[in-house]
């Protein structure tokens, strides 16, 4: 059993920086983690994305599930331990660069297929970004992460201790920490999710994400927006 289960959604630049800094203590701290999948597409499905979101979003949330698609089929043919370097190699591929990706179709499968090369998997399972039966498998393990905090959330969730830990959406953070930092927060996250009865600590107001695809270096602070309803929804 590992010591934490991160579900992910690779459209989530939030959950980008939350898995580096998971990343940045798991070098400090000896302890296993494991990837595993929650879709921000299948979790508004009931969403009019139209009205609800700012324009872009319905294809990057689409993105995101076919690109969920590809870590599935990775993880049924290579094994668990496939999904938390595709993931890595995605982020960088997605995040790590100074321009924006055009979340269009062609653009994700250039971006899967190159993250592949990365991590040596073969370049044929990039057709499985358009295996819609590989749906099920994502929506099965985005209901397990719901089942854990409940339905008002987004991403990431992290598992604690599973399987009988407590599970919470986040930390989200816009700025990656100092090793030494990283491991405080880590410390004070670990102690929050310990305490019997703890749900919830929040504010709307994020800076964007210190990431040069969103074009804030990492000496800038980002540009303070509120995220109402976790995502910039235009209305619940």
């Amino acid at each position: 059993m590992p010591d934490l289960r991160f579900y992910f959604d690779p459209a989530c630049p939030f959950a980008w920086l939350t898995s580096k800094w998971v990343r940045t203590v798991q070098r400090r701290r000896a302890y296993e983690v494991e990837w595993r999948f929650v879709s921000l597409r299948l979790l508004n499905a009931h969403i009019d994305y139209e009205s609800h979101f700012p324009e872009g979003y319905e294809a990057g949330h689409t993105a995101g599930l076919r690109l969920l698609r590809l870590a599935a089929r990775a993880r049924e043919e290579h094994g668990v331990d496939a999904v938390g370097p595709l993931y890595e190699a995605l982020g960088r591929l997605l995040y790590e660069r100074a321009e924006q990706p055009d979340e269009g179709g062609s653009r994700t499968r250039a971006i899967a297929a190159e993250a592949l090369g990365v991590v040596g998997l073969p370049a044929r399972l990039v057709t499985a970004l358009d295996a819609e039966e590989l749906d099920a498998v994502v929506r099965a393990e985005t209901d397990e992460a719901l089942s854990l905090t409940g339905k008002d959330v987004g991403t990431p969730i992290l598992h604690f201790a599973p399987p009988d830990g407590t599970a919470l959406f986040g930390p989200v953070i816009s700025r990656l920490p100092s090793d030494d930092d990283a491991v405080a927060l880590w410390d004070h996250v670990v102690a929050l999710a310990a305490f019997p009865g703890f749900a919830e600590l929040k504010r709307s107001l994020r800076e964007r994400p210190q990431l040069p695809s969103f074009g804030v270096r990492p000496d800038e602070v980002g540009l303070v927006e509120d995220w109402h309803g976790g995502s910039r929804r235009l209305k619940r």
